[in-house]
């Protein structure tokens, strides 16, 4: 196993199935991880150890979603452990409860559901805290491990890499619009970093001390896609048991990122639509509009003026999120980049998995020059970290002939489980690591493709 975070973390939560997958998400970076669904353990298990962070939920009695349990345990905690951060999950993007909760304590706030990313990011930056100077009180501070510096943009204890003139033009781009309020389009295939680039306008933009709420519409069913993006009423449907806000009043005075926009239906496109026109959203269940501001940055991979011609996205819509189009070229169209990528990935996952002198020779590196790279910088970072953790450069190559459509390797036998793990690695590969886009192919829940993944130490 390679070199993981030793910060201690407990997970609390009364869902079992957000326990797996939070666990199974975590403990590819954190070695240290305790889960509990009953929040009355957590003074008990606490004064066992010194817990670094507590990821906790905010509603546990069934019927509650106003999210002052949480509060209270957050108290609790505070108090019995006031060096221990505390990020808060709830179900809903309540910018009002996240500010309540940051006055009591808190250090991050994360909604439900999470994209696996940007938790990964959220506990880490919590436990790690930003960098910040030395103060003028310290004698002989250590100074902080850091990676050579490509050229790019930093985001999010992450990093933008480019030095190829396609990459510099991205990144002129970038510096002349960020400051500004316009709509913005990220076009790219998979894996050539649009989230990181939606980050990176956010962050460089007047509003970066507000929400960067990430919204993947590929994920969210067409039946709840007023609630989720509008927010809904007490009463409106079923389950609407509390007021809540939606994903653009959570936003408010932030930045708004619809990732894969082009997947909506005409219908949700409409909704979407009146609302960006207006800058109002109406909850669920309710007539009375509400005002946001927020700044908007949308990204897809899909041909959507090709989609236009063909009347399965709406012009108008196209006309409204793409003020500026930022295109980001992919890794075949930019290898004097792969180079720097490669150090700086080799850097990371050197120190991760402890193998100080593992390198790329030059002729591996031409060879990787050479291949089409269809997962882009995904592809390539999986593909070095497996060869890390082998400790073989020769194994990086086949890996990557694998990601080109090569005929996989068939099970030794028909044994179901074996067939099954081998399926469940080969979708996971196919889509670049995307869990949600494995488990649809697989015809699997995502917590459910959590769980045999556990099962099978993937």
């Amino acid at each position: 196993m390679g070199k993981k975070l030793q910060n201690p973390i407990l997970i609390v939560d009364d869902d079992t199935d957000i326990l797996l997958t939070a666990r199974m998400v975590l403990k590819q970076r954190f070695s240290d991880i305790k889960t509990t669904s009953d929040p009355h353990k957590i003074s008990d298990i606490l004064s066992e150890g010194n817990y670094d962070l507590v990821l906790l939920d905010m509603n546990f009695t069934a019927g509650f979603t106003s999210g002052k349990e949480g509060l209270r345990w957050l108290k609790k905690i505070k108090k019995t452990a006031p060096q221990t951060h505390v990020v808060l999950m709830t179900a809903y993007g309540d910018i009002n409860l996240a500010v309540k909760a940051m006055k009591e304590g808190a250090t991050d706030f994360v909604v439900k559901p999470w994209e696996n990313e940007a938790l990964v990011s959220t506990v880490m930056a919590a436990v790690q805290g930003p960098p910040k100077p030395p103060s003028p009180k310290e004698e002989n501070p250590d100074p902080p491990k850091s990676h050579t510096s490509p050229a790019g943009i930093p985001v999010d204890g992450r990093v933008i890499i480019g030095e190829s003139p396609a990459m510099k033009q991205v990144f002129r781009m970038l510096d002349k619009v960020a400051t500004t309020d316009a709509n913005v389009l990220v076009l790219g295939e998979n894996g050539t970093g649009k989230e990181l680039v939606a980050r990176a306008l956010h962050d460089r933009s007047q509003r970066k001390d507000r929400p960067f709420v990430h919204v993947d519409l590929g994920a969210i069913p067409e039946s709840l896609f007023e609630s989720e993006l509008f927010g809904h009423v007490k009463g409106a449907f079923t389950d609407a048991r509390e007021d809540r806000a939606g994903r653009f009043e959570a936003a408010d005075g932030g930045t708004l990122f619809l990732d894969e926009i082009g997947n909506l239906s005409l219908s949700m496109q409409a909704k979407l639509l009146t609302a960006l026109q207006s800058r109002m959203i109406v909850r669920v269940g309710s007539n009375r509009p509400v005002k946001v501001d927020i700044r908007l940055v949308c990204a897809t991979n899909m041909p959507l003026y090709e989609m236009v011609r063909e009347k399965e996205f709406r012009q108008d819509l196209l006309y409204r999120i793409n003020t500026v189009e930022v295109i980001l070229p992919p890794l075949r169209e930019r290898i004097e980049d792969i180079p720097p990528l490669v150090e700086h990935y080799l850097q990371i996952y050197r120190e991760k998995y402890q193998r100080e002198g593992f390198s790329v020779p030059h002729d591996i590196l031409n060879r990787l020059k050479s291949h089409r790279w269809p997962g882009n910088i995904r592809e390539l970072q999986h593909a070095l970290e497996r060869a890390v953790i082998m400790e073989d450069t020769e194994s990086l190559l086949p890996e990557v002939g694998q990601t080109t459509g090569n005929a996989p390797d068939n099970p030794q036998d028909y044994n179901l489980e074996e067939v099954e793990k081998h399926a469940i690695r080969q979708a996971i590969s196919k889509h670049n690591g995307n869990i949600s886009k494995a488990a649809k192919e697989l015809g699997l829940g995502r917590t459910t493709l959590y769980r045999k993944m556990n099962k099978y130490g993937l």
